[in-house]
């Protein structure tokens, strides 16, 4: 009980015995005002009694209120530790699986590495190996070029064309024999470039005598040349029985012959080639069975 309902309940007694005080005294006003007074205290305890438990009673049910949220707060909060402890044992597995894979590969790398500087010792060792072999060529290919005569120069201005026709007029007696015909085709009718007379015509000999003895029918060797920019660009074409495809690939290495061979030394092509490789230009041939042999060639003017 609190202080407040104390002193009502004292002032009602007070009044209650007042108003018995007033009746024995047969005061009728008394008696009236003082059971007024005593009902009004009354009803003030009532209230107050009445207000204090509905209060009470309100703080009860917060109490619940309160009292379930927190432990459906302590449910969740426990939901949440075990996921959090599951999660927790998750990464740390999850660190262990990392730490492996970063350890293999780690072990990948090193092993990358060392087979890096393996294969590249390897390209050094075959780069050397290679320039080896193109300087061996290049040498072998040098020592196949025809000498030069001490009255000539190694590189004079000549008429390529008139090289040309005099390895054609020199040859004509063997084509005619072989039932060939020799033509020559140019768009005019001197074309200048550096050279040696000696060398460039038995570029166009062995070039020529290598078709009357492989075309192995009666046909026509064309012989066109042209000039583009500071490039001299010569096609010896016949219309022979030609070499496959995979054996035309060959005909200027040092004494290949195909499966047409015809006695000699098999150094006529390969002479050509190393006269044009002499001169910084290019060669090569294209053939197919049954379609003649075509030589295409490539020199500088200058």
């Amino acid at each position: 009980m609190t202080n407040g309902q104390k002193t009502l309940l004292s002032c009602s007694i007070i009044s209650y015995l007042l108003v018995l005080y007033s009746f024995f005294r047969f005061n009728l006003w008394l008696i009236l005002i003082f059971f007024i007074i005593h009902s009004l205290l009354l009803l003030s305890l009532v209230f107050l009694f009445w207000k204090n438990n509905i209060g009470d009673n309100d703080l009860i049910e917060l109490q619940a209120k309160y009292q379930k949220s927190a432990i459906e707060n302590e449910k969740r909060a426990n939901e949440l530790a075990d996921k959090l402890d599951a999660q927790a044992k998750l990464t740390a597995s999850k660190d262990v699986e990392l730490k492996d894979a970063g350890s293999r590969i780690q072990e990948l790398e090193q092993k990358i590495s060392v087979l890096q500087v393996e294969q590249d010792s390897r390209e050094t060792q075959l780069q050397t190996i290679i320039a080896e072999h193109a300087e061996q060529e290049r040498l072998d290919y040098e020592a196949l070029l025809p000498p030069i005569d001490p009255d000539e120069s190694p590189n004079e201005t000549i008429n390529i064309l008139q090289i040309a026709q005099d390895s054609i007029d020199e040859l004509t007696p063997f084509a005619n024999t072989a039932e060939i015909n020799i033509q020559l085709s140019a768009p005019q009718q001197a074309m200048l470039v550096k050279a040696n007379k000696s060398r460039l015509r038995i570029l166009f000999r062995n070039i020529i005598d290598n078709s009357i003895k492989y075309m192995q029918r009666s046909g026509t060797l064309v012989i066109t040349i042209s000039n583009i920019g500071d490039d001299i660009f010569i096609v010896l074409k016949d219309n022979g029985n030609g070499l496959p495809e995979h054996e035309t690939k060959h005909i200027f290495e040092l004494n290949y012959q195909g499966s047409n061979r015809i006695s000699g030394n098999g150094l006529g092509l390969t002479q050509a080639k190393a006269i044009v490789d002499y001169y910084g230009g290019s060669i090569y041939a294209k053939s197919m069975l049954g379609k003649g042999m075509g030589i295409y060639i490539q020199l500088p003017t200058t």
